[in-house]
């Protein structure tokens, strides 16, 4: 019984430190483009790299 003295305290905290923690991503910006990230996989702005050519190392 003497237990749930330690737990619940520590069950609190936990619980409180999480909603800080959404809060703190809440005002940092996180969640104002939820649809860029999975856009921009779409699209294809990276440089093709060179192909070698076939032929004597140096």
């Amino acid at each position: 019984m003497t237990d749930f003295f330690y737990l619940i305290p520590i069950a609190l905290a936990l619980g409180a430190a999480g909603l800080a923690a959404f809060f703190w991503a809440l005002r940092s910006g996180q969640y104002e483009d939820l649809d860029g990230a999975a856009e921009r996989i779409l699209f294809d702005d990276d440089v093709p790299l060179k192909r070698k050519l076939p032929g004597p190392s140096k």
